[in-house]
């Protein structure tokens, strides 16, 4: 069946629409898809993020709609009567202000109620400013960790760095320019001087990427005030910078405590003295004779 006459009425029955998560692009308008363009040229209407904002991306390309608000403010309530428009057999995409709706913009909750209502949707690739910000920063690619933005209430935001910053991903956060200092400050206070990549107003005119260490960055940013959106991709945590912090631990311990703290981690007997004779580059020998008290 053609895609585009889902939800027409054939033979009486009447089909369900399908809805569209269709990416926007993140400051260059000539980073829309040709299947984005395909898509917001058929549907019945879009919702949209904020409305005005969107317009003028269709106005641009000359493609005339009807548009929804679709907002984080009323989210659930538009989910609602989204899904009973697609249920009288209209097509909807959903776009944000720019990237993949979902992704730290409203798109979750639509698509939750699509599944449990048994509601056909494609989710198009396109622009993000992520896997953007990530490649630009030079980090390792291989595995990383999104976060978005940071709360900003500080027992909320000490809560999640506390659960972060042992992990070996690299990090990447969202930011506005008013808060950046502050937050480069709170994670340079809680990860240590890691290297980042500040990237300013991806694929804009004023595309910016800085790379320091935490340091560094607080500093630039003292001398010069923040403007524009910002993707803030920090190091993870390297294997190195673990096995000094447990070097640290193990030193003020006699060999007795070193064994008996693998065994409180639920490590054998067996193989914590293995792990401490490596620890500590002695022979196996050696530290069984103190775990014969233990």
């Amino acid at each position: 069946m053609d895609k585009w006459n889902l939800g027409r009425r054939k033979g009486g029955d009447t089909v369900s629409g399908r809805l569209y998560v269709v990416p926007t692009p993140i400051g260059n308008l000539k980073d829309i898809t040709l299947r984005a363009l395909e898509v917001l040229e058929n549907v019945d209407l879009v919702a949209a993020e904020d409305t005005r904002q969107s317009l003028k991306l269709l106005n641009h390309f000359n493609i005339k709609k009807p548009l929804v608000s679709y907002h984080k403010f009323n989210e659930n309530e538009k989910s609602e009567n989204i899904i009973e428009i697609l249920k009288e057999g209209k097509n909807v995409a959903l776009v944000s202000d720019a990237g993949t709706p979902g992704i730290s913009d409203p798109g979750s909750v639509i698509v939750k109620k699509c599944i449990e209502e048994g509601i056909e949707f494609d989710v198009l690739t396109g622009a993000t400013a992520v896997t953007t910000a990530l490649v630009y920063s030079g980090l390792d690619t291989t595995k990383f960790l999104f976060r978005g933005f940071l709360p900003r209430e500080n027992k909320d935001r000490k809560s999640i760095i506390e659960d972060l910053k042992d992990r070996e991903e690299t990090l990447i956060f969202y930011e506005a320019p008013h808060r950046l200092i502050k937050t480069l400050e709170f994670l340079y206070e809680n990860l240590g001087d890691r290297q980042i990549a500040i990237c300013r107003e991806l694929t804009k005119i004023h595309e910016e990427i800085i790379r320091r260490n935490l340091s560094e960055a607080i500093e630039y940013y003292r001398n010069k005030e923040p403007r524009g959106e910002y993707v803030l991709v920090v190091q993870g945590k390297s294997r190195e910078e673990k096995r000094k912090e447990e070097e640290e631990v193990w030193r003020k311990l006699t060999i007795e405590e070193h064994i008996k703290k693998y065994m409180n981690e639920g490590i054998s007997k067996k193989d914590a003295i293995k792990k401490v004779a490596k620890d500590r580059n002695i022979a196996k020998s050696e530290v069984y004779k103190y775990s014969l008290k233990l």
